[in-house]
């Protein structure tokens, strides 16, 4: 029998990256997987078909989290394929990164809408689906907030905020059986970050050299913290913030 037998589980942003190593790690563990997309069908449907393929159960939903009908209607969606929820993975999130004077209201509202109050709509249709049973949230946070890069004080900003809703929720949500805890990645070999100049960049052998570690992350690497948290073999951990960068502060 697999940890996640039984279990359903809802995964925010799972096109691709970290949140399409999740969702195929959870799958891999027994978990019915929800994948979730704002726009990139074609990618989830990927995600969906190579679960599948190695025996697993998976169906994208799309959605933007920062959107309460969409919240809502992925739950519904979820439930209505699966029969119940008991795990939300809270993956999707942006970064744009920029000096303080090319900072603008645009990027900051993307961001905080995004990273920030799509967790908290994400988190509340969790608590709600999930029942008298209890559930599993894990926040899939950053090493950002802290490390606080120069750059960055935006998305340092949102991925702080979800460090402190992290905490306050396992507290709120603790006595319905319900834990709350965070993966903090470090950078990580992504579309994104590849897209955004990292990979391969002046910056990423800064941080390789000072990695204890002495490598960048892979989403596997992402995946199995966030596994870990959504089994019963973290029953007594909530409120936690595991800094998952390879020992990079």
């Amino acid at each position: 029998m697999k940890r996640l037998d039984n279990k359903v589980a809802v995964v925010t942003g799972a096109s691709k990256g970290i949140g399409a190593g999740i969702a195929e790690k959870l799958a891999a563990d027994g978990a019915a997987v929800v994948v979730n997309y704002a726009a990139a069908k074609e990618d989830a449907e990927k995600v969906v078909g190579k679960i599948v393929a190695n025996g697993g159960r998976a169906v994208a939903v799309q959605g933007d989290v920062s959107k309460a009908a969409d919240v809502d209607r992925l739950f519904a969606e979820a439930v209505g394929q699966y029969g119940a929820v008991d795990i939300l993975v809270n993956n999707a999130g942006v970064y744009q990164w920029s000096a303080l004077e090319d900072f603008t209201e645009e990027s900051y509202h993307h961001q905080f809408n995004i990273n920030v109050l799509g967790v908290l709509l994400a988190s509340k249709a969790a608590a709600k689906n999930f029942g008298k049973k209890g559930g599993s949230i894990i926040n899939i946070g950053s090493a950002v907030s802290s490390a606080t890069p120069a750059g960055s004080a935006v998305y340092t900003a949102t991925k702080s905020a979800v460090d402190a809703i992290t905490r306050v929720l396992s507290k709120e949500l603790g006595p319905k059986n319900i834990r709350v805890n965070s993966v903090n990645p470090g950078i990580v070999v992504t579309e994104g970050s590849t897209a955004a100049g990292f990979i391969g960049s002046e910056a990423e052998a800064g941080m390789v050299s000072t990695t204890p570690l002495g490598r960048v992350g892979q989403p596997e690497d992402i995946a199995l913290a966030t596994a870990f948290l959504a089994s019963d073999d973290a029953r007594w951990v909530t409120g936690e913030l595991i800094l998952a960068s390879g020992g990079l502060r």
